[in-house]
């Protein structure tokens, strides 16, 4: 099976590891193990950000220490929880390697991708414009994961000016941000991951891929996410 272009998707992260991973989820014989990693923006907030890595990549871990420091290669991805608790859109970072390593703490995104619906432009109560917006980021063979992206200012603006199957590249970052929503009466604290974009320019749209069939092989070895 011929695979179809896939869209830039690259993120480099540099953290403290806050748990131990554990077993997420198999896949045709493969199992995924889950850890949170903890990031520091240079104002000292922390994002605590979901990893996913393949069984054959926890050697490269080593024996998991709390607080260590790791850096990760890999991507972002996006897996719809139809049926467990929490958010319904899961966003983790799938990771291609793992380095206990000490060093600056990194959250570094570069994306390409298309506008699958109209931006939304407005203000925040203390008066900042925001702009909030779904990218698709193409897969091979024909998958794609959908992320929520946010921009400030100006750079919210330009955003607000886009149409959707816009082409877009941008950089940024992978951040949590913690908030409330009432759940049968109980107030609830759940976390929202989004990606904060740094910056962004517009491409040219290309023709989209012939459409192939999905659940082959190489797709199942993305780790079903």
């Amino acid at each position: 099976m011929r695979p179809t272009p896939a869209d830039l998707n690259r993120i480099r992260l540099h953290g403290r590891l806050e748990a131990a991973p554990v077993l997420s989820h198999e896949n045709h014989g493969v199992a995924f193990y889950l850890f949170p990693l903890a990031v520091a923006r240079l104002s000292g907030v922390e994002d605590r950000l979901h990893v996913v890595l393949p069984d054959g990549l926890l050697s490269q871990l080593g024996p998991p220490v709390l607080g260590q420091e790791v850096t990760v290669a890999g991507e972002v991805r996006t897996f719809n929880n139809r049926s467990g608790p929490g958010s319904k859109l899961v966003i983790s970072t799938f990771a291609r390697s793992v380095l206990p390593c000490s060093g600056p703490d990194e959250n570094r995104l570069e994306l390409t991708g298309t506008l699958c619906k109209p931006p939304a432009l407005r203000s925040t109560p203390l008066g900042r414009t925001i702009c909030d917006m779904i990218l698709a980021v193409n897969r091979r063979y024909s998958r794609a994961d959908y992320l929520p992206c946010i921009a400030w200012g100006s750079l919210a603006h330009l955003c607000g000016s886009l149409t959707v199957g816009n082409r877009v590249r941008l950089t940024g970052r992978l951040q949590s941000r913690l908030y409330s929503k009432t759940i049968e009466g109980r107030l609830e604290e759940r976390t929202a991951f989004e990606v904060s974009i740094m910056s962004l320019t517009q491409e040219e749209v290309s023709s989209p891929p012939e459409p192939v069939l999905l659940h082959t092989q190489a797709a199942h070895a993305e780790g079903g996410l």
